[in-house]
């Protein structure tokens, strides 16, 4: 994402803001419709859109009261304030990668697509991605000024943002799994995949699409989601806020500058710090299971590249994402 862009706040986003701050309790029509400069009736045709939305709203002769402690887990675009413009939200869709896509080739600008569920779901190598209500499924679209040589590094960005996150919000250490995966302990929360589009070395637009288990049911013993380590349902817009919020200053961080110049030793340094299984025997494996090399893993290079201290005299070999895969032996 780009800076933030300042745009008309809609009367749901407003109206919203009030009733959080005096959840539980009453507020009247008349000083809403005051304090926002707007009639009574468009205080009430909010109100009926945001009923009709879901929210746990009551009306009553004195006005209006969210109520206090119902769920209140939603991701429409109003309510991301004064982002509002940039962020478009589908009860239920195929993909939002696909539909990042087809924005992109209509000639969108930056923007971020959320889907309640997904009925085609993927991550990596065409594989499919399990989308129950309670995760949060987006992706956001970017029209980054880079060279495709440098596509790694944005995932780099993303995978470290989501890690900060997921630490922050479950008490616990997350860690990076190349080329775009997020554990906790070993079990997978999150994962990130990129698509993009270029002319010539040049990216014109770059997808990349998130997945994070927040509040979701799970039928893999092999992942968890925020809810059950948190041991509380989790705000699935926070968890989105966070993400793009660690972003903007991993940019900052890693001198935004140089991040897309060809590689930084900064932002892997980042990487590797939180990296899953570093020193440990590994094999790369590409998406047909086969084995194009073992052992010792070490991180990443600045260009997000695998690093392998091979075992059989080869020396150091190194791998970009593509269609491989780091997998630990020990756990195979």
């Amino acid at each position: 994402m780009g800076q933030k862009t300042v745009e008309k706040v809609s009367t749901k986003a407003k109206l919203l803001v009030h009733l959080r701050k005096s959840a539980g309790k009453s507020v009247s029509g008349s000083l809403l419709a005051k304090d926002l400069g707007i009639s009574r009736v468009a205080v009430w045709k909010g109100m009926q859109s945001l009923i009709e939305a879901g929210y746990p709203i009551v009306t009553l002769d004195s006005g209006y009261s969210l109520e206090a402690g119902k769920a209140d887990d939603f991701l429409y675009s109003w309510e991301f304030g004064e982002q509002e413009s940039m962020f478009r939200y589908f009860e239920h869709l195929s993909s939002t990668m696909d539909s990042a896509r087809e924005f992109a080739l209509k000639q969108e600008a930056a923007c971020v697509i959320i889907a309640g569920t997904q009925y085609a779901g993927r991550g990596r190598n065409g594989r499919s991605w399990a989308s129950r209500q309670g995760g949060l499924f987006c992706t956001i679209l970017e029209r980054p000024n880079m060279t495709i040589a440098d596509y790694c590094q944005p995932l780099m960005i993303y995978q470290i943002a989501i890690a900060r996150m997921v630490a922050s919000i479950c008490g616990k250490p997350a860690w990076l799994r190349w080329p775009n995966d997020v554990y906790i302990g070993k079990r997978k929360i999150a994962g990130v995949m990129t698509e993009l589009g270029g002319e010539a070395d040049s990216i014109k637009w770059l997808a990349l699409g998130i997945g994070v288990n927040v509040n979701n049911q799970l039928s893999l013993e092999k992942a968890v989601s925020c809810a059950e380590l948190s041991g509380h349902p989790v705000s699935r817009r926070e968890v989105l806020l966070k993400i793009i919020d660690e972003v903007q200053q991993l940019k900052q961080q890693t001198n935004s500058s140089m991040v897309y110049a060809q590689g930084n030793r900064l932002l892997a340094d980042e990487w590797n710090a939180i990296a899953d299984g570093k020193g440990a025997k590994a094999a790369v494996i590409d998406s047909h299971d086969r084995v194009l090399a073992k052992g010792i893993y070490s991180g990443v290079d600045p260009a997000g590249r695998c690093i392998i201290n091979s075992e059989n005299g080869k020396g150091t070999l190194y791998f970009n994402p593509g269609p491989v895969s780091v997998v630990f032996l020990n756990e195979r």
